[in-house]
């Protein structure tokens, strides 16, 4: 009997003991992340479903490259990085979305239908113009712009918004050339756990993205 209760005592302690059962049930909200851990998260640890994710990342850069976007790989090619300068997305100090903008950065819905493939991080920039204050509320305002704009015409349940205002510039604020390209917004398609399970089943392609219609 006494073994019985001490047994029944050790698997009590194991479900309740702190990052064993309930950590295996925390779900992790993309939205109390920083940028640097939701640039990080989720990782793929299997080679042969990295090899495939990597394989349509390549095939979907290109498809963006094509159109004339900016685009770049990190984290091992698994990331895809697309640049838009904030100069065709709004006009000089505004902060309402251009009929460009919007052309710009419709395609990206496809990819955010269905949702869960992607998680989409939305980084805004500024250049060093202003006050820190004004730099961060510029950017806010920006970015929540196209938020709100993609959110009319897609899901945006895994889509996050970063304003970062002119602390991370890619060039020295020493010329108006280098404030224009210190002014974009850089998105982040990062593979999600959906993606990662098509990957694991060898059903990952284009097709498994659905064309949104109702994109304004």
């Amino acid at each position: 009997m006494k073994h019985l209760i001490c047994t029944i005592l050790i698997l009590s302690c194991a479900f309740c003991w702190p990052g064993v059962a309930d950590a295996k049930k925390k779900v992790v909200d993309i939205y109390d992340l920083t940028l640097d851990e939701n640039l990080q998260t989720p990782e793929i640890k299997n080679d042969k479903v990295d090899n495939r994710i990597k394989a349509f990342q390549l095939e979907v850069a290109l498809a963006f490259k094509k159109a004339g976007t900016e685009v770049e790989l990190m984290r091992d090619e698994e990331v895809i990085v697309l640049t838009f300068s904030a100069s065709e997305l709004f006009n000089s100090n505004d902060t309402v979305l251009t009929d460009v903008g919007k052309k710009l950065i419709r395609p990206i819905t496809r990819f955010l239908n269905p949702p869960g493939l992607y998680k989409v991080l939305l980084v805004m920039h500024s250049d060093n113009t202003g006050s820190d204050k004004y730099q961060f509320a510029l950017t806010s305002s920006r970015v929540n712009a196209v938020f709100d704009w993609i959110d009319a015409n897609a899901s945006t349940d895994f889509v996050v918004p970063y304003a970062l205002g002119g602390s991370d510039p890619i060039w020295d604020n020493n010329s108006m050339a280098h404030r224009k390209l210190n002014r974009r917004l850089e998105v982040y398609l990062i593979p999600d756990e959906a993606m990662i399970e098509l990957a694991k089943k060898g059903k990952l392609d284009m097709r498994t993205f659905k064309t949104n219609k109702k994109t304004k």
